[in-house]
């Protein structure tokens, strides 16, 4: 029997539909089993994967990989900045002042931590202008006293860019020592709208002006660092204060993010073991259905021997049938899962809407939506894996096919 009339025979076996074809049918389960499997995994890889990447791109964009801190407010904050920017892992240095303010408009007041950094540094602003309008970051590069507020903050506040809002700062003088309590009156210039945590506590201003609020005088809180090393922060940062005088301390992304990183990744891959375990399921759901059809074909399987077919030309049609059934369920199943992975976003956004609720709140997830990252990678890893499987599932039907004598199977007819 040559390999063209294997195939010819696999192909009849598994989708030849109508009367009494049981085959035919079966082979349409374990291929509507493997599609369900593959697609679901497919679909939750991606979200996973959309969630990293927010993690890395977006978050890690808008957080400081490593932040410098002093005890007291730093008087020669040019000359730190550069020992700090001397570091060969070191991208950006920007200065900063801290501050916790209460933001009034009208009876409506909100807590927010105050941030004053220099639009005029790349490294402090550019991470945040694909955030805002156009227009908006322009004002408040020109403008002293603007405000950029987090979306979430300006919502509950009912503020829209151009209305003057009120900063109250509680006192604390250059030493820490309790002073008088700090007003100002500022313009809105922009919202920031990053779909993150952020959005519900920040609120960013010059760094002049933020210095004068935090009662530094003209000086800094700290630094914020940009690093070429994302995962190396924490000896970077051991590194870099080394090179301070006393005085300073350090905190990192991984200190306060790290924990939310460490459980994407963890349930990532619990999520993928679990349903790698589905598709083993649904995959080996192909042993029972090709045993099946190997008793439902067995008075063929008797006139192929008495044709000349050997054993091996047997178990070559019911392998190649398992493998013909993982083929479809892997490329049905890769193509229902892109398709999938990128409806359930706007799914998500819909039924949000139908149902007045937030899926997802920044008070307990990075982001206030569900991101998707679709891999081919992850497409190829899963395809693979599931039609790996049926081959393997069908070895043992295909080996039980062979060894049935033709004698004994026509007697059993009888």
């Amino acid at each position: 029997m040559t390999g063209t009339e294997r195939l010819r025979i696999a192909v009849r076996y598994t989708f030849a539909f109508g009367q009494g074809h049981l085959s035919a049918f079966l082979s349409s389960l374990s291929i509507l089993g493997l599609v369900l499997a593959i697609s679901l995994l497919i679909i939750v890889l991606s979200v996973m994967n959309g969630f990293d990447k927010e993690m890395r791109e977006r978050i890690l964009s808008l957080v400081p990989h490593i932040t410098i801190y002093s005890d007291m407010p730093i008087v020669d904050w040019h000359k730190n900045a550069e020992l700090l920017r001397a570091h060969p892992d070191v991208e950006e240095v920007t200065p900063f002042a801290q501050f916790d303010a209460l933001i009034m408009r009208g009876t409506d007041i909100e807590t927010v931590r105050g941030i004053g950094l220099d639009p005029s540094q790349n490294g402090a602003f550019a991470p945040l202008v694909p955030y805002l309008e156009a227009q908006q970051a322009t004002h408040f590069r020109q403008q002293e006293d603007g405000l950029i507020l987090g979306a979430g903050v300006a919502e509950h506040l009912g503020v829209t860019v151009g209305e003057r809002v009120n900063l109250i700062v509680p006192g604390a003088g250059r030493t820490g020592e309790l002073g008088p309590t700090r007003f100002k009156t500022v313009q809105l210039s922009a919202i920031l709208s990053t779909g993150t945590e952020l959005d519900q506590s920040v609120a960013l201003v010059h760094l002049a002006l933020a210095s004068d609020l935090a009662g530094l005088d003209g000086q800094v809180s700290g630094f914020r660092i940009t690093t070429r090393e994302l995962f190396n922060v924490q000896t970077i940062a051991w590194d870099l204060q080394r090179t301070l005088p006393p005085g300073f301390y350090s905190t990192n992304w991984m200190m306060t993010h790290g924990n939310l990183y460490s459980a994407i990744q963890l349930s990532r891959d619990l999520i993928s073991i679990l349903l790698f375990s589905i598709i083993a399921v649904a995959a080996f759901n192909v042993v029972s259905s090709l045993v099946l059809v190997v008793m439902d074909k067995q008075g063929n399987i008797a006139i192929l021997r008495t044709l000349g077919a050997t054993g091996a030309d047997i178990a070559w049609v019911f392998v190649l049938q398992g493998a013909m059934i993982g083929l479809v369920g892997v490329v049905l199943g890769s193509v229902a899962g892109a398709l999938g992975s990128q409806a359930v976003p706007s799914l998500v956004s819909w039924l949000e809407q139908l149902l007045g609720m937030r899926f997802l709140n920044t008070d307990v997830y990075p982001v206030s939506f569900l991101p998707i990252d679709l891999l081919l990678r992850d497409v190829m890893t899963v395809g693979g894996v599931a039609l790996a499987m049926c081959v393997i599932a069908a070895i043992y039907p295909a080996r039980r096919a062979a060894k049935m004598s033709p004698a004994l199977i026509l007697s059993q007819d009888r």
